[in-house]
């Protein structure tokens, strides 16, 4: 496969941290002790090695990726209203003595290993130049959004990650600094009567 040399780089970047992960959720699922964390890392696993393989094939086969990575759809398990009663877990204090992680610690530092990667899929797909990697990294910035979603609801559900809703004197005040600009005005109308962007879904689909 041609690569442009960003591309190759920006590549290895992003193998290198699939090793990272992979590597970590292989200690967690022979540590973890929560029955539902091991579930949400069994589903994980098998599509981040399924990531890996991928950006391994495109540094190494001249055909590009042999299987593709599924486009994922979010689900919602925990409301607001259930998260506002969820008290805080205890204090959280960085361990300088470290021999196995607790369910907490990992349960952290796989949130924060999946809000990373998304940031580094969006950032690449926005600099990639062959189309199929920019496809491949923007599925797999979905795939880190819908990872992502899943733990932070375990982690509030948990009390690990308090959540609290705005206050509404603050919506209001904020909110009212801005006003919807009309659609339905000429020049809008024109202009989506004259260029149609391509669409291939709608966002419930979660298509790009």
């Amino acid at each position: 496969m041609k690569l442009a040399a960003h591309e190759l780089h920006d590549l290895n970047e992003l193998t290198l941290s699939c090793v990272n992960s992979i590597t970590n959720m292989g200690y967690m699922l022979h540590h973890v002790q929560d029955p539902e964390f091991k579930q949400i890392l069994e589903r994980h696993f098998p599509l981040h090695v399924r990531d890996y393989n991928m950006k391994v094939e495109f540094l190494n086969q001249m055909e590009g990726a042999k299987k593709e990575l599924p486009l994922l759809s979010e689900n919602r398990q925990v409301t607001n209203e259930t998260l506002q009663m969820v008290p805080p877990a205890p204090p959280i204090q960085p361990r300088t003595m470290v021999e196995n992680m607790n369910d907490r610690e990992m349960a952290t530092g796989y949130l924060l290993t999946l809000k990373r990667a998304g940031r580094e899929y969006a950032w690449a797909a926005m600099e990639m130049s062959n189309p199929e990697i920019r496809s491949f990294c923007q599925t797999a910035f979905m795939m880190s959004c819908s990872h992502a979603y899943d733990m932070w609801q375990y982690m509030a559900s948990k009390g690990y990650y308090p959540v609290e809703n705005a206050n509404p004197a603050d919506i209001s005040k904020i909110g009212a600094m801005y006003q919807v600009v009309p659609e339905n005005t000429d020049q809008i109308q024109n202009y989506m009567a004259n260029h149609q962007n391509p669409t291939v879904g709608n966002s419930g689909q979660l298509y790009q």
